[in-house]
């Protein structure tokens, strides 16, 4: 049971334990402040009880786990679940005055079709994955191109092992020339999603795709960004520093480097014991946790 949800929801074992503990915790303050408010109405027939009870609950639910999983790091999550508990339970269509179905808007500009994004990675492809994962089965978004500045790039068998199309850049075209716009629109790219791309994004490609730029960076910015701050580069002037927290950020992307308006910020311990490589690991998770669903959140806000 718990590995097809763990499947279900694409999560880590250690992430499924806090779920699950999540909605326990959330389920017992629900119905202790249920059973309090219950207790300020003067009913003593059982039936309308039981009823206003039932409907009590029902409308704390969701404001208690939400409210249990910030501290347990959860929110993204559970903010995505009960988001689509909504859409099931009230559709995904508004109903119009004549009764016709009115779509509804996302933030790409042509929300009828299937949300197309392209992910730019240097390396092998961890957070592609995990984003490629995530939408697997979704009616609304596609990974649709993986973009590469390195021909050895891991990322690159990932894409090939999911047959996705891939593309290889090279740094006269993409700094100097059209920065790969036209090959991206020729692909029906609606939204961009940097994950572990090592060149600064040049100011032709973000003008082309304004605020559909998204980057993930392995620190709490504005700390440990800039030019040269990536990967093990900036774990070790955190541990340098003796840091007690670190975490990501996932922000837009602007002409600066780590410089855009952050989406999301997730935080995790810094220990003594810590090292680049186990504070690697701690990052990583968070990036698999929290990118995919900012991703999904950003393109179906309204």
């Amino acid at each position: 049971m718990f590995k097809g949800l763990q499947q279900k929801w694409k999560v880590s074992g250690w992430q499924l334990l806090l779920i699950i503990t999540t909605f326990a915790l959330g389920g017992s303050l629900c119905g202790y402040s249920g059973r309090k408010i219950l207790g300020l109405f003067a009913i003593d027939s059982s039936l309308p009880r039981v009823i206003l009870y039932l409907l009590i609950i029902t409308l704390l639910w969701p404001l208690c786990v939400l409210i249990i999983s910030i501290p347990l790091g959860q929110f993204a999550f559970f903010k995505n679940y009960i988001n689509k508990i909504g859409r099931r339970i009230f559709g995904k269509r508004r109903q119009t005055t004549d009764n016709k179905p009115q779509e509804e808007t996302t933030m790409v500009h042509h929300p009828s079709s299937i949300v197309r994004i392209a992910i730019f990675a240097s390396g092998a492809g961890s957070n592609a994955r995990a984003i490629i994962n995530h939408f697997r089965n979704s009616p609304a978004v596609t990974v649709a191109l993986i973009v590469s500045n390195k021909p050895e790039a891991g990322v690159l068998k990932i894409a090939s092992t999911e047959n996705i199309p891939s593309l290889i850049i090279e740094k006269e075209k993409f700094f100097r020339g059209n920065a790969y716009v036209d090959e991206l629109r020729e692909k029906g790219i609606d939204f961009v999603v940097l994950a572990g791309f090592l060149w600064k994004v040049p100011s032709a490609l973000i003008k082309a795709y304004q605020n559909k730029i998204i980057n993930i960076h392995p620190a709490l910015l504005p700390k440990y960004g800039g030019k040269g701050m990536y990967g093990a580069h900036v774990h070790e002037a955190v541990i340098a520093n003796k840091e007690t927290e670190s975490g990501i950020t996932i922000h837009y992307v602007d002409e600066l480097y780590d410089h855009g308006s952050i989406i999301l910020q997730a935080k995790c311990e810094v220990t003594e014991n810590d090292t680049p490589e186990s504070l690697a690991g701690k990052i990583h998770t968070l990036e698999h946790l929290h990118y995919p669903t900012a991703v999904e959140t950003l393109l179906t806000k309204h």
